[in-house]
């Protein structure tokens, strides 16, 4: 993280009063809660990122902290007992269910002011009188046969004098005797020894007090005394955060930092209680502002809170040129945050040469400016990493430490492609990035090398486009010395063995898996599952959200995004046990946002949750879990199993498309179904020999469209009213059936598909099996005009009638083949398509085949007869 103020330099006074009046006009906005610009910061007992009331209908009592822990202490460990015999207990039934705490019971909240004095503290938490009040109240209930009333005898009473406040100077607390401390403090203070010996000097004080008289406070050491009421540290309450005593920017700071901590949406619960230890760190240390803490002496907590709030601040003090200036680039000056759970800071300051610094930035900035936007970090993980290597290598091997661009020449750059092709053959290590979180470098790599050179190459042309090479003076011959590292190394994953295949589905290790590694049930096993059963990516998985399954004409459909592909909003058939598996996690999900707040989600709010919420800063359970934890369990399960060689989650895509293909499906199905971008990506996930892909590409074929509405088809004109886009969808692909090609078309008949003989004597045309593909409209275009040559030739009238008639149902069949193509938008590219070709041909057009029969009612005008149900496809 980088620091805003350096803690071994001296402070810059002129700095921290700029600061200061920065934020001071930040909080006097009309946005900021008056709360938070007190020094007593109670935040709402409700609040959604510090509330601290106990969830329990009608409990008075504080939650214990933050997340989960939503309940007092009494209750959450009732809660605990009851579950471990009550598992089907959730939080939302317990918390309606449970016996509220009383107030009186309650200790850990403020006494509130006398009623009467208004500035002296109660006696007691659940009654609003001092201690001589109260008394007072005891002896007239005592001495009144009928009870006064409260209010009117509070009315008759008269106010005294005044403790002041507390003399600890953390503190906002009424004192309650002359001492000068509050009741709380008293207690710690004689628990400390009483440092100091501070008493009072009469004994009976209370009565002299009231008349006005002054009462002596003696001490053995008074500076003891006022030393230990600087240093003792507020009494923590819950919901409250105390910032008397902190220097004026620490104080604006944290004021602002928890104003812009409660304006975001997807963050955890954090505790008041929390921030209130860390004021009470910072007051004692002397630090004067949030730069200055020293988190190598903070709890896990405390750097935590430090490093959020030091990046919230450099939002404040920094703009983008200063950021330029500073050596870091802020992705939130440009609204952009990158995926992956990454955070707005990106530190530059590992290039040591300026000027290559400076162009790092201006690259990166012009890929956040762009209108494509940035949505992975991996771009600019791999710029970072090419100018780091390329500027630690100039600082060894440059005149003057490659300091100044205009000495550098072609020669430089030669030695640098030379020195780190090697590193990347022997396996050397890095020259300047390290492991993360270490000091160990990193080692060198075909990828990294590869990385290295295209984006360092990248960044230094488009300087030269731009002309800020030229402006520091980077000669041409330098860039144009850099290589390009080549694409990316083609590795193809092999489909799941077979006994691999076995141990990943074997019912016993699925529940280890869920048990073990998902603990908090946040949907582990479901995500590897729903791989299995529909092949998608894993990100397609991790990333689904509440509201992704439904039917649509009977048929079961999962709606995701395809982002590495571009395809938003898709949707494929699944199996009835995967739709079944998504609903009860759709329960879970639901009852957790019951669970955290006591109702279920609006229509709003459903669109926005995640199907597998994150456990960690998702109070709102939008952001699903990530690809990392993911992966991460998903290998310590492999390693666990003792599976040997290589098994990654992706192999489960290459081993659906196998088994597709070698179930008779065609290529194109098989690109249409994993949501490929090109036949080519089809064959590398689909396993199998050339000849196997042509046979295969022979011999499957469907009837017709599967419509859960027998006899629609899309934008037919023999339709009622065309099929909206879900139902479209809900059209899915038969990959179970097969067909044998034949004249003009091909045979569904299952009897002869399998080599049994034609009960019809091979009559194609006049069976209702037989079907027509979009592949075949030129030949039967080329039939129909040599009837009507032969017709023209007849010798007489009635021989030509004849001839007409005897093609009329053909000709009908093949004006609603041409209907039916121009319906679905490809009657131009099956007109372009002359016989059938390899599969570089098989698109559309060739994957779309009618029974001849419903083509002849679509011409005739009638409701087309009843098409077979699409089949489930086979996982």
């Amino acid at each position: 993280m980088a620091v805003l103020i350096p803690v071994t330099e001296p402070v810059d006074r002129r700095r921290t009063r700029d600061q200061l009046e920065i934020l001071t006009a930040l909080l006097s906005g009309p946005t900021v809660d008056a709360y938070i610009r007190d020094e007593l910061i109670k935040f709402p007992e409700d609040h959604p990122v510090f509330g601290w009331k106990c969830n329990v209908v009608g409990c008075e009592g504080p939650a214990r902290g933050g997340g989960s822990k939503d309940m007092c202490v009494t209750h959450l460990d009732e809660y605990r007992k009851r579950v471990k015999t009550e598992p089907e207990l959730t939080r939302y039934t317990f918390q309606q269910t449970a016996v509220p705490r009383d107030i009186r019971r309650v200790r850990n909240i403020d006494p509130p002011d006398c009623r009467v004095c208004r500035h002296r503290p109660s006696k007691l938490d659940w009654v609003e009188l001092c201690e001589r009040h109260y008394r007072r109240w005891m002896r007239a209930l005592k001495d009144t046969p009928a009870a006064p009333d409260f209010e009117v005898w509070c009315t008759t009473q008269t106010p005294l004098r005044s403790f002041g406040r507390c003399a600890v100077a953390a503190c906002h607390l009424w004192a309650y005797s002359p001492l000068g401390i509050c009741h709380s403090h008293h207690n710690r203070y004689r628990t400390a020894g009483q440092p100091g010996g501070a008493r009072i000097a009469v004994k009976r004080w209370q009565h002299a007090w009231d008349l006005g008289k002054e009462i002596a406070v003696e001490y053995d050491d008074e500076a003891a005394f006022r030393s230990w009421c600087a240093r003792v540290p507020v009494v923590t309450r819950p919901g409250q955060v105390s910032l008397r005593g902190l220097p004026p920017l620490l104080k604006a700071e944290f004021q602002w930092c928890l104003f812009a901590r409660s304006q975001r949406r997807d963050l955890s619960f954090w505790s008041a209680q929390w921030m209130q230890v860390l004021v009470t760190k910072c007051r004692t240390a002397g630090w004067e502002s949030i730069a200055e803490v020293d988190t190598r002496v903070c709890s896990h907590t405390d750097r935590m809170i430090v490093h959020a709030f030091r990046a919230d601040l450099r939002l404040v003090y920094y703009t983008k040129e200063d950021t330029r200036e500073a050596g870091f680039l802020e992705t939130d000056h440009f609204g952009i945050r990158l995926t992956g759970d990454r955070g707005s800071h990106l530190d530059l300051r590992r290039v040591q040469q300026r000027w290559l610094r400076d162009m790092l930035w201006d690259s990166l900035a012009t890929r956040l400016r762009s209108p494509q936007g940035a949505r992975s970090g991996s771009p600019f993980d791999a710029s970072r990493r090419a100018a780091v290597e390329l500027g630690a290598f100039l600082a060894i091997a440059a005149p003057q430490g490659g300091h100044d661009p205009r000495l550098l020449t072609a020669k430089h750059m030669d030695a640098f492609v030379v020195d780190q092709r090697r590193r990347a053959r022997d396996g050397l290590p890095s020259l300047g990035l390290h492991r993360y979180h270490t000091t160990e470098p990193g080692t060198c790599t075909d990828h990294s090398r590869r990385e290295v050179f295209n984006y360092a190459r990248y960044m230094l042309r488009e300087a030269l486009e731009n002309g800020s090479a030229d402006q520091i003076g980077l000669p041409r011959e330098f860039i144009c010395a850099l290589p390009t590292g080549g694409g990316p190394t083609e590795r193809s994953r092999s489909p799941f063995r077979d006994e691999v295949a076995q141990a990943l589905a074997d019912e016993a290790n699925l529940a280890q898996f869920s048990t073990d590694y998902d603990p908090n049930n946040r949907g582990l096993r479901d995500i590897w599952e729903t791989l299995v059963f529909t092949g998608r990516r894993a990100n397609e998985v991790v990333k689904l959200r509440l509201d992704c399954i439904g039917r649509y004409g009977g048929l079961p459909l999962l709606w995701h995004d395809q982002t590495k592909v571009g395809n938003l909003d898709e949707a494929i058939r699944v199996p009835e046990r995967t739709f079944e598996m998504v609903q009860r996690r759709q329960k879970i999900t639901l009852q957790l946002f019951l669970d955290r707040y006591g109702r279920m989600p609006t229509q709003a709010e459903r669109k926005r949750l995640a199907l597998f919420p994150s456990k960690k800063g998702n109070a709102n359970l939008e952001r699903s879990v990530s690809y990392g934890w993911f992966q991460s369990c998903f290998r310590s399960w492999v390693h666990q199993l003792e599976i040997q060689g290589p098994c990654v989650p992706h192999q489960a895509r290459h081993t659906l498309a196998t088994r597709l293909l070698r179930s008779g499906a065609s290529m194109h199905h098989i690109k249409q179904y994993m949501g490929q971008i090109s036949m080519r990506m089809a064959e590398h996930y689909a396993k199998a020999a050339v000849s196997e892909i042509e046979d295969v590409l022979q011999m499957v074929w469907v009837g017709g469209p599967g419509s859960a509405v027998p006899g629609r088809l899309l934008a037919s004109p023999s339709t009622a009213e065309p099929l909206s886009p879900a139902e479209a969808q809900a059209m899915a692909l038969d990959l179970s059936r097969r067909s044998t090609p034949t004249e003009g078309g091909f045979c569904t008949f299952q009897p002869v598909v399998e080599g049994g003989a034609c009960p019809w004597k091979l009559n194609c045309e006049g069976c209702d099996r037989f079907v027509m593909s979009g592949a075949d409209l030129l030949y039967w275009r080329r039939k129909r005009d040599q009837w009507r040559s032969m017709a023209e030739r007849a010798p007489d009238n009635a021989t030509a009638d004849y001839l007409h008639k005897l093609f009329e149902p053909t000709a009908q069949a093949i004006d609603g083949l041409e209907r039916a193509l121009a319906g679905l938008g490809l009657l131009e590219e099956a007109l372009s398509l002359d016989l059938r070709r390899p599969q570089d041909y098989f698109q559309r057009v060739w994957a779309t085949a009618f029974r001849a029969s419903d083509l002849v009612s679509l011409e005739s005008g009638g409701a087309p007869p009843a098409m077979a149900q699409a089949a489930e496809v086979s996982a």
